[in-house]
């Protein structure tokens, strides 16, 4: 038995509400482009939002063994991990300034094993339907090929923030 370490830094976060930006679309493209600071669970858990668009988002990372199950497969909480980021982030991209959300359920359907050295996987989250008070999304986590690893979808609930 190896002991292994690993050791990750991360910014603090800056809530959308005291960012200064005026809608959620433009609070994301402030974090990709590294003006604002990406979500501490990104650096947990190895992953980082690189694409937003209108009702779009993407997040990649790569497969390690720090992500490991018991049975030596990759957690299925990263994969639900990553479609709860990206469903939500696609939401998020469509919401005026003062308006956030919450997750009220995600469910994934993984399709075949993520393994430690399955390298890149992308999420690609998309919206559904974004209206006052709830809101749909779904996302597919796929390699740089494009074979799909699992797929899910999400409600989130549509809320003012203070």
């Amino acid at each position: 038995m190896t002991d292994r370490t690993r050791t990750y830094t991360w910014r603090a976060p800056v809530p959308v509400s005291g960012s200064g930006h005026a809608s959620g679309r433009a609070y994301l493209e402030a974090m990709v482009a590294g003006e604002v600071p990406q979500p501490p669970i990104g650096a947990t858990f190895g992953f980082v939002l690189t694409e937003i668009g209108d009702g779009h988002a993407v997040f990649e990372g790569e497969t390690s063994e720090f992500l490991l199950n018991p049975l030596g497969t990759v957690h299925g909480g990263f994969a639900l991990t990553l479609v709860d980021s990206a469903t939500g982030c696609a939401v998020q991209s469509l919401l005026p300034e003062g308006v956030g959300y919450t997750t009220l359920e995600t469910k994934a359907n993984f399709v075949r094993p993520i393994l430690a050295g399955t390298g890149v996987l992308r999420a690609i989250g998309r919206a559904i339907h974004v209206g006052r008070t709830t809101a749909t999304a779904e996302a597919r986590i796929e390699d740089v090929g494009g074979k799909v690893y699992a797929h899910g979808t999400s409600t989130l609930l549509v809320l003012a923030m203070a």
